[in-house]
């Protein structure tokens, strides 16, 4: 497969700047891989395709406010900074995105807030547009992750023109959120409501909850056209025994085994054991999932609608078929799904 095959024309009006008004009455696609069949429905009927014991992989990973808008030393110029990762925490040392690049050297001084409540100097440049910076603050941990809190927004993707609203905050962060280290909400997640959570587990539906840290890796565009040479940023996971024995115990029992999600597909393809079960697992993971592929763990995903080009949409054709995706996401542009983060779902089953 080459990237050219995962070109294809997506009108803007479909990219969805806001959330469906109930999270759980978005638009859901089913996509049928024995029969090769589509249906229309909405997310709360993904109920009907699931039985008493199958499993649901939930990436549980909170979306932490990671952008920061700042003033550059001297010139008071607005610079833009996108918390990546934190590189030490005693030290305060993050990498960062800023924007514009071109204007930050090592050395200089930012200043975000008012009255400066936080000042951070630029220790390293590692990329042509990464940084490293160091927050010089004197207190506590606790109370510096406090001001961080504070002075940060949560970082809606580009593509979204608008401001952040307020409802943002909860919207982009699923309702089983728990352990803070995403840049990005695991949006396949975002459609699931507590009523149609509940629903599942008195249906008796398992949840296996991992942890996969979405990083900006997942949304960076592949620029080679031989996807062979492509290399995914690496991103922090999670797998505890708990997970892993829930799942095995449904390979074993050949039942239904749902990745809700891209993420938590990679994380769990990231740790299968020779003979073809679940490790627990506790590191990074950069594998990059595209045609052909052979999955080993879960039988059954939830996705989003995802961009054309993007690794996305490569580890979706990978699962459901090329040819296949290429028709649902046709008929998907022809009935006027909304895509990306935002977007509505897909159920390949």
């Amino acid at each position: 497969m080459k990237l050219s095959h995962f070109h294809f024309e997506l009108p803007e009006e479909l990219l969805a700047e806001y959330p469906s008004e109930h999270r759980d009455e978005s638009k859901l696609m089913v996509l049928d891989r024995a029969n090769q069949t589509i249906e229309h429905k909405q997310f709360k009927d993904l109920i009907d395709y699931f039985d008493e014991d199958d499993v649901m992989i939930l990436n549980n990973t909170k979306v932490f406010p990671a952008r920061l808008f700042g003033n550059k030393e001297k010139t008071g110029a607005r610079i833009e900074v996108f918390l990546l990762r934190e590189l030490n925490a005693e030290q305060r040392l993050w990498d960062v995105l800023v924007d514009p690049a071109r204007k930050i050297r090592i050395g200089n001084k930012l200043y975000f807030g008012d009255d400066d409540m936080l000042v951070a100097e630029v220790i390293d440049n590692t990329t042509s547009r990464g940084r490293t910076l160091r927050f010089l603050y004197d207190g506590s941990y606790h109370e510096f992750r406090k001001k961080l809190t504070l002075l940060g927004e949560t970082p809606l993707p580009k593509y979204i023109k608008r401001d952040v609203e307020p409802e943002d905050e909860e919207r982009y962060q699923t309702i089983f959120a728990k352990n803070e280290g995403a840049v990005a909400a695991p949006t396949a997640g975002l459609h699931f409501s507590r009523h149609l959570l509940k629903r599942l587990e008195i249906k008796g539906i398992n949840f296996a909850e991992i942890t996969l840290h979405v990083g900006l890796g997942t949304f960076n565009p592949v620029e080679v056209e031989d996807l062979s040479k492509h290399k995914m940023d690496s991103e922090e996971i999670s797998i505890d025994r708990f997970a892993a024995a829930g799942i095995n115990t449904a390979l074993k029992n050949k039942k239904r085994i749902c990745a809700v999600g891209t993420t938590a597909m990679r994380a769990v393809e990231s740790s299968v054991s020779s003979s073809g079960t679940l490790n627990e697992y506790e590191g990074w993971t950069n594998k990059f999932i595209f045609p052909p592929y052979e999955f080993s763990i879960a039988n059954c995903m939830i996705t989003n609608f995802h961009t054309p080009k993007s690794t996305l949409l490569m580890m979706a054709s990978a699962f459901a078929g090329h040819d296949f995706i290429k028709k649902a996401y046709d008929e998907a542009i022809k009935e006027g799904y909304k895509f990306y983060s935002y977007g509505d779902a897909m159920l390949i089953i």
